[in-house]
């Protein structure tokens, strides 16, 4: 399980060192193959293979002739690629995947559960409840 937020840097060439909880935390039968996907709300989603499998085997599951869940596969497919972790724990972010989260310099890099996001951190901020009371209103509405 993934959790928590880290502040960190992508440096010139678009590499990212993961934090060491977040690296500690994927599984070692996982190797250093990751999956990048191009997520919701403009962040990209990380996913271990054993996740992403799951969500690429209910992808696959959907019918061809249906013209909606084609094309959910289609651009499901196209925004995914496989990443690397190489020696000193940095995977290598493409440019197409940083133009679309706005990604510069600066980078969150969030847990969530299964997956790790990693987010512009402005962008970042838009989609997190800051406010305490909003946070237990919810959890009331969705957990009770």
């Amino acid at each position: 399980m993934f959790n928590s937020q880290y502040e960190c840097k992508l440096d010139p060439k678009g590499r990212l060192v993961l934090p060491s909880k977040i690296k500690g935390a994927i599984p070692e039968a996982n190797g250093t193959t990751l999956m990048l996907r191009m997520a919701e709300d403009k962040c990209l989603a990380l996913y271990p293979m054993v996740e992403f499998k799951k969500l690429e085997n209910q992808i696959k599951a959907l019918s061809i002739n249906n013209p909606e869940q084609r094309k959910l596969q289609r651009t499901f497919f196209i925004t995914s690629v496989e990443v690397e972790l190489d020696n000193a724990g940095r995977l290598l972010i493409p440019k197409l995947y940083q133009t679309y989260a706005g990604l510069e310099k600066d980078v969150v890099v969030v847990g969530m559960g299964s997956r790790i996001e990693i987010w512009n951190p402005q962008n970042y901020l838009n989609n997190i409840i800051e406010d305490p009371a909003d946070l237990s209103s919810l959890m009331e509405k969705y957990l009770s």
